[in-house]
């Protein structure tokens, strides 16, 4: 899998969109991301049998959007949420495993 960006754009309230250099194009909305967050604590959750009512970890106060991103490397980028939540390292190998069809 061919997991190398040529452009990111992030619309913090809406999405994050990526050109990779194989020529395709993802647009994730900010709740996918959020939903899928790679971090071990909210892996858990995610992992947790369903019979439980699974919470991802953060402050949902408000509505969610992210407050900024930064790359991580040559392989990832890290963004900061509004819900106070900001570990989780979205490699691009991981992006390119849940992007949308």
């Amino acid at each position: 899998m061919d997991a190398v960006p040529e452009t990111l754009s992030l619309d913090r309230y809406k999405q994050l969109e990526i050109t990779w250099a194989d020529g395709g194009h993802d647009v994730f909305p900010i709740g996918l991301l959020r939903a899928k967050c790679p971090c071990a604590s909210c892996k858990e959750v995610r992992e947790q049998p369903k019979k439980r009512l699974n919470v991802l970890v953060g402050n949902f106060d408000q509505p969610l959007h992210a407050l900024g991103a930064e790359m991580v490397g040559n392989y990832a980028i890290r963004i900061d949420w509004s819900d106070n939540h900001g570990s989780g390292i979205y490699s691009f190998t991981y992006l390119k495993s849940i992007a949308p069809k």
